[in-house]
């Protein structure tokens, strides 16, 4: 076949079998995704770091082992990008950071071994903001990342250019991180899959978020997959889940049927009020799953108090991320965060202020203390999952927004319903899952009034990642799949 532009928005199980059968070479994929970027990335700004010589030299190497007929992995030839924030070997990693802007690591994080192992070839790395703090993607040496959907407006964050060269068809799939919906974010805002695993399932060695990072795995933090097919999904997940050490766990198998699950959906509350636009396209999505046969209960609901839960989720993120902060901000953590969740007036506090949070002074006994608190949390997740294979709930409250770059993540505002919100609102449904360790899978399924990308997390059990795969891949099905930006 002639290879065309469709072949680079093709997913990357398609990509895969075709260079296998023969049909495309591997060095024709690397160079139809180079003119692509070419192209279209000067106005994206998603690639922003390249390996092109030694890409080229990878995928001559591996057509001359399928000519040869030598053993091949399971992304034998396949080009992608990597976000910036994570190790790779030789080539410059900066963590969207001015500190380490010649900074050429000597090893590879361990998402990006498992994908070079099984045949990948890296050729680039992606935008994202400084130490990946954002729901943007911007930063003081490489610029802004624009949606591909609508350039004036933001990709999501942090990782906003790895979800964005996927969606334009600029890389065949993407590692993204997701502390606080790093994956989630940018997945909803561009319109593609991803999935932020079960915590510790998939190492993450090799994160970037301050100078001397990359050594542990902080808590919280994942690394999972950004790709245009739930089946993508589900077959990096099989390559990166963790293959040694303490913290292997079995997850559980994929269901035969997902018309079969029991679905709860919640896709509002008054602890963070949705927009109506995101609420219609996600109300939508839900009604289709119902059609198809589905149960659905829009009712039910974990025992879980959503505002302490969050502030709590709040406060175990930043306890994660405090070595990355500079001085400056963490002088402003220094918040009595056990007393604001005591308050009478805790609730209209917490809306109101960026403060429910650890500090430099945080203690090892405090944090076992918050440890024990999530646990409570965890248990009261567990025993709704008794009864619900999946839940739907909101990724973000506003769809993709205006590019907001003044003031900081605790001054910044957005618009919601017409009422001005504090920004470190976006904060609130994702943290409620991540802090208590599920896995989420976002699926594309559809476009609000504007034509803007609308999603929403479907979370699960712990363990449970491929049933939120498969069910958001059906979801996706029924609303019409990934589809490319204009």
């Amino acid at each position: 076949m002639v290879i065309t532009e469709e072949v680079a928005f093709w997913s990357t199980t398609r990509q895969v079998e075709a260079i296998r059968k023969g049909e495309i070479s591997c060095r024709e994929l690397l160079e139809l995704l180079i003119a692509r970027i070419e192209k279209i990335n000067p106005d994206l700004n998603a690639v922003i770091t390249f390996d092109l010589e030694g890409a080229r030299r990878l995928a001559d190497e591996a057509d001359a082992k399928l000519q040869d007929g030598e053993p091949t992995g399971p992304l034998h030839g396949i080009p992608v990008t990597i976000k910036d924030a994570l190790e790779t070997k030789g080539l410059r990693t900066t963590g969207g950071a001015s500190e380490l802007h010649n900074n050429i690591p000597s090893k590879d994080a361990a998402v990006v071994a498992a994908i070079k192992e099984a045949g990948a070839i890296v050729f680039g790395k992606t935008n994202l903001p400084r130490w990946s703090g954002d729901f943007q993607a911007f930063n003081k040496m490489f610029g802004t990342t624009v949606n591909p959907w609508d350039s004036e407006r933001v990709p999501g964050g942090s990782s906003g250019g790895a979800a964005a060269a996927v969606a334009a068809g600029l890389s065949s799939f993407e590692i993204g991180t997701d502390i606080g919906g790093s994956i989630r974010f940018p997945a909803s805002f561009c319109g593609v899959f991803g999935h932020k695993p079960s915590w510790g399932v998939v190492p993450s060695t090799g994160y970037l978020d301050h100078e001397a990072g990359g050594t542990i795995e902080a808590d919280v933090n994942v690394h999972g997959p950004i790709a245009r097919s739930a089946d993508d999904l589900e077959m990096l997940l099989k390559l990166l889940v963790r293959k040694d050490g303490p913290l292997v766990a079995a997850l559980a198998p994929p269901p035969d049927d997902v018309t079969n699950l029991k679905v709860a959906a919640w896709l509002d509350d008054a602890f963070c009020p949705v927009d109506k636009k995101v609420f219609a396209v996600m109300d939508r999505a839900v009604t289709s799953l119902e059609e198809a046969g589905v149960t659905v209960d829009r009712e039910a609901r974990p025992d879980v108090d959503p505002e302490e839960a969050s502030s709590l989720g709040l406060w175990l993120v930043s306890a994660a991320v405090v070595q990355s902060l500079p001085p400056e901000t963490l002088e402003g953590l220094e918040v009595e965060s056990a007393g604001v969740l005591d308050e009478p007036t805790r609730k209209e506090s917490a809306e109101n202020r960026f403060d429910v949070a650890a500090s430099a002074k945080t203690s090892h006994r405090d944090w076992l203390v918050k440890c024990a608190e999530r646990q409570i949390v965890r248990d009261k997740w567990a025993e709704f999952f008794d009864s619900f294979d999946a839940v739907i709930m909101p990724i973000s409250f506003v769809p993709p927004f205006p590019h907001n770059q003044d003031g900081d993540f605790g001054t910044r505002t957005l618009i919601c319903n017409g009422k001005e919100r504090p920004y470190a609102d976006l904060l609130r449904w994702t943290i409620l899952t991540g802090m208590a360790y599920l896995p989420a899978t976002t699926p594309p399924i559809g476009f609000d009034d504007d034509g803007l990308p609308i999603s929403f997390q479907v979370v699960g059990p712990y363990g449970g990642d491929y049933t939120t795969i498969r069910l958001a891949g059906y979801i996706a099905e029924l609303r019409g799949g990934y589809q490319a930006p204009p």
